[in-house]
């Protein structure tokens, strides 16, 4: 398959990426939350119940994983890759290596990672990879985000991107504009254009084929505490302007990141957004908590119990594909809910 061809995939049409990427220390704060102990064991056993749920082949095109995951064999046989791939889904890698303090910034950070990343992404092409991840951060404040911070991480999201496509897999660029903060949403598309802006002129500089890429954004979306709330339709209406107007139409799909929405909240903006979409992106979906934060409670409350851990991720996975093809209604939620 071509590098066009994998990114089509992994956003077609009703489907979206399962982020199941959280690092070691990310998913002991969530099983912390849900009393589970955070070993190896149980770590495959929550991944793999997922990954062997219905949904898979119905509403996921791509799975992001991490580094311990991808090289996990399942207790089923196959390997974490194979049983992905079994589904038609294709398996993805993070590859950064985290958020670091920018040299010369009391706040802002930068992502760090490409130091042997060539060689490490020869090994993930092997173990099955065919596209991967790295995320920027940028904070919104009065003086946030600087220009530094903005030009430093859009060069390393260029360089990353140009190495991806060298080892023949899809990047995902994510350059994430955080929602903490007090901002109102014409701030957040003021500094998501700056941020956009940057990462193409980059990755032009760096001679990335945009139609093997993927980008997973922020909505445009008030910060967290602002008190002037939007409705989804605002969201919506801002959130494709910004797109239409800083994204190059050769990028095939557009993957949105849930940031700390809720799980019907981010199922809804999606669809509210596929509902007016008249662009030639393939809009979509690449959740973390927006898929999986009713299926990790399930399995707090009974690790044995996969069919109801399934149930509650297929829930899930299919209000996103409804939203995905801008299909889903808040009936349907309290349906296949009950």
């Amino acid at each position: 398959m071509t590098l066009n061809e994998i990114a089509k995939k992994m956003c077609a049409k009703g489907k979206g990426i399962l982020a199941a990427d959280e690092s070691t220390g990310t998913i002991a704060k969530r099983f912390k939350s849900i009393n589970v102990e955070n070993i190896e064991k149980n770590r495959l056993n929550f991944r793999q119940t997922l990954f062997n749920s219905s949904a898979m082949k119905d509403y996921i095109g791509g799975v992001i994983l991490f580094d311990e995951t991808i090289r996990q064999k399942t207790t089923l046989g196959p390997s974490i890759p194979e049983l992905i791939s079994k589904h038609g889904a294709v398996p993805g890698i993070k590859v950064d290596k985290g958020a670091k303090p920018l040299a010369g910034s009391n706040t802002e950070t930068i992502t760090e990672g490409l130091d042997g990343l060539r060689e490490r992404l020869k090994e993930y092409y092997d173990l099955g990879a065919r596209f991967t991840k790295w995320r920027a951060v940028y904070k919104i404040s009065n003086e946030f985000p600087s220009a530094q911070s903005i030009k430093s991480n859009a060069h390393a999201l260029a360089r990353y991107a140009a190495l991806v496509q060298e080892a023949k897999m899809v990047p995902i660029v994510e350059p994430e504009v955080l929602m903490e903060g007090s901002h109102n949403i014409d701030k957040c598309y003021q500094v998501t254009t700056a941020v956009l802006n940057e990462c193409y002129n980059e990755l032009k500089i760096h001679k990335v084929d945009l139609k093997g890429t993927v980008l997973k954004p922020n909505m445009i979306i008030p910060g967290s505490e602002c008190k002037d709330k939007a409705s989804a339709e605002e969201i919506a209406k801002k959130t494709l302007d910004c797109l239409k107007k800083n994204v190059p139409e050769d990028v095939p799909g557009i993957a949105f990141l849930s940031g700390g929405q809720s799980e019907v909240e981010s199922s809804k903006n999606l669809n509210e957004i596929n509902k007016i979409n008249d662009s030639n992106f393939l809009i979509t979906f690449s959740y973390g908590r927006g898929l999986q934060a009713s299926a990790l409670k399930e399995f707090g409350k009974n690790q044995e119990n996969l069919e109801n851990i399934q149930k509650a991720f297929n829930h899930r996975a299919k209000m996103n594909g409804l939203s995905s093809k801008g299909e889903w209604t808040e009936d349907s939620e309290k349906e296949s809910a009950a």
